[in-house]
């Protein structure tokens, strides 16, 4: 995908701007819909209740504040549906999975619970596009934008590279469809591969 993306005009925007503009395209996806691929196996996330409590070694309480978003999310996808379009994600796990990739894996089940459509794929599965770099994180919102997310070296959230060309657009939505399509479904996954796990040592 970086190599996809190589000498593409893109313009960088800060955290604020990146939030900012990304909240006015997302709820306009329309039936494109929203697509992500998520790499890393581990970021922070400061201000995040049960990240948090995950991240000082709080894992039942960690879970309690996730289970605790039930309605949010109901609610949330609710709009979603509302508004016309769905989300998508592709999460890619190495496995033994990291205390991170553990906690999250808990949060985007109960997101999938509620409407979004997660498939998990393995390293293996993603190698034909990480012949010099891991893929980066891709989000698309329906057909005229796209932004690889940034992340600082802490793995915390510090904005955007905001990509526009619709041909380009097209073309990282087919690779990240193509993974969705041949992934394992997140609820089938977590089953087999995260509910049995114990507390995670972080």
């Amino acid at each position: 995908m970086h190599n996809l993306l190589a000498g593409v005009p893109s313009e960088r925007l800060d955290l604020d701007a990146y939030q900012e503009e990304f909240a006015t395209y997302f709820w306009n996806c329309g039936e494109a819909g929203f697509w992500k691929l998520e790499r890393q196996q581990h970021f922070r996330e400061p201000g995040v209740a049960s990240w948090e409590a995950f991240s000082r070694g709080e894992w039942p309480t960690a879970l309690t504040l996730i289970a605790e978003q039930e309605d949010h999310f109901e609610r949330y996808f609710h709009e979603i549906k509302d508004h016309g379009f769905a989300l998508h994600r592709v999460r890619v796990v190495e496995e033994p999975l990291v205390p991170y990739l553990q906690w999250e894996l808990h949060l985007l089940r109960l997101k999938e619970k509620h409407g979004e459509d997660t498939r998990v794929v393995g390293p293996d599965d993603v190698r034909a596009w990480e012949s010099d770099e891991v893929l980066p994180e891709i989000a698309i919102l329906g057909t005229s934008v796209m932004y690889e997310i940034v992340y600082d070296e802490q793995g915390v959230l510090a904005g955007s590279r905001r990509f526009t060309d619709a041909a380009k657009i097209a073309e990282c939505k087919k690779v990240i469809q193509d993974l969705h399509r041949s992934g394992e479904r997140l609820h089938s996954f977590f089953e087999r591969r995260v509910s049995p796990l114990p507390p995670p040592e972080v």
